[in-house]
């Protein structure tokens, strides 16, 4: 059984979409879907440093516009798609990416979509000085109320040892001159903001009015929702989740732990892949894993989708 997963924040690297423009549609689909977003996304792809898609406003509608356009690569048709993939799931903002392959948004109404929850999470996130650290190691069942005596929020229980700590700078810094026992090390993210917290409250309001106008279809493909690892039929709820998400920690650990019970087998990371197949090789032992990184792993995703399709 394969499942189809979609990177969140943080993925993305300067140029990534290079060598995805030379392939058939490509550059006309996000053509249409920087015009939806109000924003070049063939040159934030190709030419624009790090620095500046690291922002927020940039980095959620490029990750997403970056996991349709290479799963679409991927598959010939894409209505193959429903065929051939047995469940869908994305982290954080991938969230998005997966519920719009899965049938709920359109293309551009979701990178729409997207573009405003970015925006709003900036505007969130410029009220206070907050951030995200990455703790590896340790175990959940303490570090999760350490972080919380520190006024942290653990806002991605990622599983495989890895919990991702956010608040303000000052919390932050308490928490490096105090880590919870058997973490090894905390690693600050590139990120502009506590994401996935309470500080992103006004983004939730932002984002609620405009899923108003929205009228999503039912998943043609089992969505797995970062809030508490369930799979979700109705596409009223998967974009309830999608709102509230935005201010609630996800729970990659829980998706995980779904795909291990619907029996998954083989795991493809969408573009730019790299961070959940990392998580998957750890927490999914003897799952067949694959990140999409650049066209030249097309040839091997595909042969794997035949196999496990």
């Amino acid at each position: 059984m394969l499942v189809l997963v979609a990177p969140g924040q943080g993925a993305q690297t300067p140029g990534f979409l290079s060598a995805w423009l030379d392939f058939p549609g490509v550059r006309g689909a996000l053509e249409a879907w920087s015009d939806a977003a109000g924003l070049d996304l063939i040159r934030y792809g190709t030419e624009a440093d790090a620095e500046e898609i690291r922002d927020t406003a940039v980095a959620q509608p490029l990750l997403v516009a970056a996991g349709l356009a290479s799963t679409y690569t991927l598959f010939d048709d894409p209505a193959e798609l429903p065929r051939k993939v047995g469940a869908i799931a994305g982290h954080s903002v991938g969230e998005i990416t997966a519920a719009s392959l899965a049938g709920v948004l359109p293309h551009e109404e979701a990178v729409r979509l997207v573009r405003t929850r970015g925006l709003a999470m900036a505007e969130a996130a410029a009220v206070t000085e907050t951030g995200m650290a990455a703790l590896l190691g340790g175990d959940p069942e303490v570090t999760v109320p350490h972080l919380e005596k520190l006024g942290l929020t653990p806002a991605n229980i990622n599983g495989a040892g890895q919990i991702v700590a956010a608040g303000t700078k000052e919390q932050l810094a308490a928490l490096e001159a105090d880590k919870p026992e058997g973490v090894r090390k905390v690693v600050a993210l590139k990120v502009a903001g506590a994401f996935h917290t309470h500080h992103m409250a006004p983004a939730v309001d932002t984002l609620a009015k405009a899923a108003e106008a929205l009228t999503p279809g039912d998943p043609k493909v089992t969505y797995v929702s970062n809030k508490d690892g369930q799979t979700v039929a109705a596409g009223s709820e998967v974009l309830e989740r999608l709102v509230g998400q935005v201010a609630n920690p996800v729970r990659w650990d829980l998706c995980m732990e779904t795909f291990k019970e619907l029996g998954v087998t083989a795991l493809i990371e969408v573009c730019p892949g790299g961070t959940l197949t990392g998580l998957a090789k750890r927490a999914l032992p003897g799952v067949k894993t694959l990140a999409l990184k650049s066209p030249a792993d097309l040839d091997a995703a595909r042969e794997l989708i035949a196999e496990h399709a």
